[in-house]
């Protein structure tokens, strides 16, 4: 299989763009860059749980929506377009309390102004924990900073 990326990236350079971001004060870590798919994992720990002491929706939907607009973004030329997200969906499959969680993205439509993303995170025993689904816009650079 032919790899999807426009822009080639290794792990280390996607955690390196990712400082002094969301996504490093919670934690999420690049793994993997396939032909096809991005992986990354994310702690439970004190940054991503709830006052349960269960994995926060909320920390499932960023590592999702993390990892499709980093896949959508190695889809474009990011000199001319930018992505940015217009929906999410998440289902929440089952409670994690401790170590990590591991997220896939995987394209379902990589079109010129439109991208859906599958998102699928899993525990550390591979049993699902969140099914997303994120639908980015590809914007020119010019018109989203308003020159023109």
């Amino acid at each position: 299989m032919m790899p999807i990326w426009l822009t080639p990236a290794t792990p280390d350079a996607l955690n390196a763009l990712s400082t002094r971001t969301m996504s490093q004060h919670i934690g999420i870590e690049f793994l993997e860059v396939g032909d096809d798919y991005l992986k990354a994992r994310m702690p439970v720990d004190e940054r991503t749980v709830q006052p349960a002491g269960i994995l926060h929706g909320g920390a499932n939907v960023t590592l999702a929506e993390t990892l499709g607009s980093v896949a959508g973004t190695l889809c474009i030329d990011p000199r001319q377009k930018m992505v940015v997200g217009l929906e999410i969906n998440a289902n929440h499959v089952r409670p994690t309390r401790s170590g990590f969680v591991i997220g896939v993205a995987r394209p379902l439509h990589i079109g010129v102004t439109t991208h859906i993303w599958d998102i699928r995170i899993s525990n550390e025993q591979d049993q699902p924990v969140c099914i997303a689904r994120l639908t980015l816009a590809v914007l020119n650079r010019e018109r989203a900073s308003g020159g023109g």
